[in-house]
């Protein structure tokens, strides 16, 4: 399990500026150290490869690459924020973090600045002839490199901001964080039952902020309590957003000065995010089908390729489960922090996640009720808890359905999907 350091240093490389910045540096370094590297140039070399044959390619590069990177800047945000529009908000923060963008911008503004960087050198007198040669072999090695970005560029360009698009990148999102947890099933820590209460005399965990609770970092909790035999019960998972003062667990056998630190293991913010809150990604695909199945969108295919995506991931997530307990703990969850207690998300938060405002948008339209509900039967046949929470949700989706339609044709058609004896 990740500590909180570790988790804020991948969230701080996943952002744009930060990728930007680091090749950028790379390129200003590479044009000043490049006179370095002048003792393994022969000679044969400066005659044929000197200033006269690199500065009008950096003259090139220079003046086009800016025109380029402001460009393609303007055409990211232009696309991200129509498919914002056409989903959800919550999926902007989702596309922001693709690899391939960041990479693309990142190469045409390292190339700008080896460029600029380069010809200053060259009108500052700083390079010799020898230096030339090896800024020459730097600036085909940026060519290439441009070309290489260019062509993932417009191979990109033909599907950014589609809807197509979106939802892949957040189905992927989503999915990485449901196998996470599946991987490790209550991130490690004992499931909070009502046989498990904090005790008597239990010192109160009260937040010091308000905000989503984004990250829990339980391996510096569980260190903290082993120094002091202490025991931590934590009632708010991440995903759930908590008022300042307010308890977010109990912790005992320890004194209240551990019960203050305990906030600082725990991360704090504005929005939710993915890391632990394997249903937030749940949560914004149900968004997108909902936009879809609004008046002014009227897109029933996107609701119905939205709600095969769910169950995937919901399919595949107690898949996971499955083997796991089959291959490593066939009786009890495997506990990596003995001192710590943590509610659980169980698998019927999960299909309410992913169907719930579906099934209430939907509840007229029997053609996307009809998928919804051949969608909860198949996650029905699976054993456990996920199947028992997709028979509850196929109850639901029924009464919704009974409620809205109309037409006895249509209603027939639902009932034959849902008998009630899957009640």
């Amino acid at each position: 399990m990740l500590s909180k350091s570790l988790m804020l240093v991948l969230r701080f490389a996943r952002r744009l500026g930060v990728r930007v910045v680091l090749m950028a540096l790379l390129a200003v370094l590479a044009a000043l150290f490049a006179p370095l590297f002048t003792g393994f140039i022969p000679d044969s070399l400066t005659e044929r490869f000197g200033s006269e044959a690199v500065l009008p390619i950096l003259n090139i590069l220079a003046a086009s690459l800016l025109t380029v990177t402001t460009f393609s800047l303007g055409v990211m945000v232009s696309a991200f924020q129509a498919a914002s529009s056409q989903g959800t908000p919550r999926v902007y923060r989702v596309l922001m973090q693709d690899g391939t963008t960041q990479t693309v911008l990142a190469t045409f503004v390292s190339g700008f600045l080896f460029s600029l960087t380069a010809l200053v050198m060259f009108n500052a007198g700083f390079y010799s002839e020898a230096a030339a040669v090896v800024v020459f072999g730097l600036t085909i090695l940026t060519i290439l490199s441009i070309i290489v970005a260019i062509l993932r560029w417009i191979d990109l360009l033909s599907h950014l901001g589609s809807m197509d698009h979106t939802l892949w990148q957040v189905e992927d999102a989503a999915n990485e964080s449901l196998q996470t947890i599946a991987g490790s099933p209550n991130l490690g820590a004992h499931r909070i039952t009502e046989k498990v209460p904090p005790p008597p005399g239990a010192h109160p965990v009260c937040s010091k902020q308000s905000g989503y609770v984004q990250f829990i970092d339980l391996a510096g909790l569980n260190d903290a309590l082993s120094e002091q035999d202490g025991t931590l019960w934590i009632t708010t998972m991440p995903g759930k957003y908590v008022l300042r003062g307010q308890p977010m667990g109990h912790v005992s056998g320890t004194d209240q000065d551990l019960a203050d630190r305990i906030c600082e293991f725990v991360t704090l913010g504005r929005e939710r995010t993915m890391e632990q809150d394997p249903r937030f990604g749940l949560v914004v695909l149900s968004e997108i089908a909902a936009r879809a199945m609004s008046p002014g969108v009227n897109d029933p295919g996107t609701a119905i390729d939205v709600v095969h995506r769910l169950k995937k991931l919901l399919w595949e997530y107690s898949q996971s489960l499955s083997a796991q307990d089959a291959a490593e703990k066939p009786d009890a969850e495997e506990v990596l922090y003995p001192r710590i207690h943590l509610s659980a998300t169980t698998a019927m938060d999960l299909v309410d996640d992913a169907y719930g405002v579906i099934i209430r948008d939907a509840a007229g339209r029997v053609e996307v009720m009809a998928q919804i509900l051949h969608a909860l039967c198949d996650l029905a046949s699976v054993k456990g808890a996920m199947g028992d929470a997709a028979r509850v949700e196929i109850a639901y989706a029924r009464d919704h359905a009974e409620a809205a339609i109309s037409n006895e044709a249509d209603l027939a058609k639902v009932r034959s999907l849902a008998p009630v004896e899957q009640d």
